[in-house]
Parts: C-alpha cells; structure tokens; sequence
C-alpha cells in the first residue's frame, strides 16, 4: 500500500474514532509502519479527529524526525511492540472510557485483564495484558511492554488507556474496538456472576481460528 493511501488512512480511523467519542480531545495516537523500515505516527498534541494527511510525523528506522510535525511523544510504547511483535504493521492507542476504568479496578490480572467474554474478543485480541502506571511518555512504558516478550498484542496502560497492534492498520482499529467494547460489558457485568466461554469453547475457537493465546497468561 502507497504512503500516501497510508496517510489517508490513519486520518479516516482516526476521525472515525474520535467522532464516536473513542478518544477525546487530543489524547491517542496511531502509527503504521513503512516498507522501507521508518513509520508514520500521528503528531504530538494533535486530534485524531482533524488529522492533515501532509502533517504527519514520518520517523526513520531508529525513530529519528524526517519529515512532518512533532511526533506524539508516545514513539516509545509503539517502538516496543513493533520490536517485540515483528508481524505488527500498526499500532493505535486510544483513552477510550471503559477500557481506562477496567485498567483501574483492584481484580484485575495483569496476565489476562479480561475473561473470555465473547468469540470475537478472543479472535481480535486474544489476551489483554496489564502494565503498571507510568507517566504519558514515560520511556519506562517501553520497557515494561518489551517485558511482555511480545506475547500480547493488546496491552491496557494502568489509569491510562489500551494500546494494540495488528498487521494492519484495520485490524488494529478492530482490535482497539473489540476491547473496548468487552470492558464495557465487563463493567456491566461486574458482580453479576456471568457465564464465560468454558475451556472446550476456548479450545474450539483456537483450533478452528489459529488463535495463538500467551502460555500461562490466563487461568481459563
């Protein structure tokens, strides 16, 4: 796919997202990655709903400025999983509300920050790790997700929001929107004893779909 049809692309997500309120403000970030190694990311203090195409940051390999605006100064979340997760081709994170307040509750396992809801969960996101608060931009972001030995490729910043990668740049967005909307009907849910997906199901699905879910990142 041509980086201009790539450009255009992260400001149609992006407007998408924010217009159905996904990401307020300025807060979120997109970034996809080039054929010659070097990326495009959304620009720092920037709306993904009024994204210019032409303003893009472009970062080289090592994530050096070529060409654009300011990149966001989240580069090194992104940066972590596409080192640790090579298939990834996009990365978007967002601060969509339910997926913020999941990241907040006391019960949640950083191994598996969600139970096997529904099919589509499984099949978008597979298993949603959690990572401890660190300060938007904090490098140590960074390190916390290469920790996660690209097992997951969704991931919930604590009191901050969700961050996923896809081999696309759709199948990113997808996935971001698959979480959400299962952490919305965890909080629905809560303390009301639902019926998850058993272990057979689970099982089904991985087989019947070519899930790959992280060893031991889950008890279900």
């Amino acid at each position: 796919m041509s980086e201009t049809r790539l450009r255009e692309d992260i400001c149609r997500f992006g407007r998408s997202l924010f217009e159905r309120g996904l990401t307020p403000g300025s807060s979120g970030n997109i970034s996809v990655k080039l054929e010659d190694g070097g990326w495009l990311v959304t620009p720092t203090n920037a709306s993904l709903g009024f994204l210019d195409p032409a303003k893009l940051s472009r970062l080289a390999a090592d994530g050096k400025l070529v060409s654009g605006d300011a990149p966001t100064k989240e580069v090194p979340l992104h940066s972590a999983l596409y080192q640790t997760r090579t298939a990834a081709r996009a990365v978007v994170h967002l601060h969509s509300t339910h997926s913020v307040a999941l990241s907040m509750l006391p019960e949640i396992d950083p191994r598996a920050a969600l139970p096997p809801m529904t099919a589509y969960y499984l099949m978008k996101c597979g298993a949603t790790a959690l990572v401890p608060y660190y300060r938007p931009g904090d490098p140590a972001v960074a390190d916390a997700i290469k920790g996660l030995a690209g097992k997951y490729s969704s991931v919930l910043l604590a009191n901050h929001g969700p961050v996923v990668s896809g081999d696309t740049l759709e199948a990113a967005v997808f996935a971001t929107e698959e979480l959400e909307e299962t952490a919305k009907l965890y909080l629905l849910l809560r303390g009301m004893n639902p019926r998850y997906l058993s272990p057979a199901q689970i099982n089904d699905l991985t087989k019947t779909f070519g899930l790959t879910l992280p060893e031991h990142g889950h008890d279900w």
